[in-house]
């Protein structure tokens, strides 16, 4: 029997839809816990630490990106997936610039959803290499999973430091949205070239002056030469 990946905080308040999506969890060898709305969420958040969250957009109470919010405000950056019925990139882009790592969309594939958790878990756990990179004032430690901006932390998501890293490691090479996805996020199709235009957004918001990321007009993205 596989050892527990970790505890899943699953907000839904549609039983049904949170019954199947514990089912497929647990089977998959997570730990799962539910709640229906924002206060709950809140309160599962701060007395459980989940490994991620699993968040309904509308809850009885609010919104699930008012949970989401509320986590990055108090600077929790634990992975959060947004499950949507509102298939609109507007809402999308919404949730990814509060800080969210990715969403999915109703009607889901079970297994898909699974296999997303899966990913963002391991993206947020994975050991990481020891060589600290730097490029100005920005100081990147794969090791440690920080970045420090003129000496101040600079609180990032799992995809943004794993996007900033990928970049980073290979400064002047051009990466194309594809690659990007593939390397960042963990499998080619795994978004869309929107999802990096806005992941690289927040990175330029967050980072201000100081970041290193440049636009390729009609190809991609690279971190600037520091030779």
């Amino acid at each position: 029997m596989d050892q527990p990946r970790g505890l899943v905080l699953v907000v839904e308040d549609e039983p049904a839809i949170s019954d199947l999506v514990r089912r497929y969890l647990t089977a998959a060898g997570f730990g799962v816990h539910l709640e229906t709305d924002v206060v709950g969420a809140l309160a599962a958040v701060r007395r459980l630490r989940p490994a991620v969250v699993l968040l309904d957009v509308g809850l009885p109470d609010g919104e699930g990106t008012d949970v989401c919010r509320a986590m990055r405000d108090a600077g929790d950056w634990t992975p959060v997936l947004f499950v949507t019925a509102r298939d609109d990139e507007v809402e999308r882009v919404l949730g990814l610039e509060l800080g969210a790592d990715d969403y999915v969309t109703k009607p889901f594939s079970p297994r898909e959803l699974v296999a997303r958790v899966r990913t963002v878990v391991r993206r947020s756990s994975a050991p990481a290499g020891p060589r600290t990179v730097r490029d100005g004032a920005v100081v990147l430690d794969p090791g440690s999973r920080t970045l420090t901006v003129d000496g101040e932390t600079c609180h990032l998501t799992t995809t943004e430091f794993n996007l900033l890293e990928v970049l980073m490691g290979s400064p002047g090479r051009v990466f194309d949205r594809a690659e990007l996805l593939s390397r960042a996020w963990g499998q080619a199709d795994y978004g869309t070239s929107r999802t990096v235009d806005v992941h690289v957004a927040q990175l330029r918001s967050k980072l201000g002056e100081h970041c290193p990321v440049e636009t390729v007009r009609g190809v991609g993205y690279r971190a600037r030469s520091r030779t």
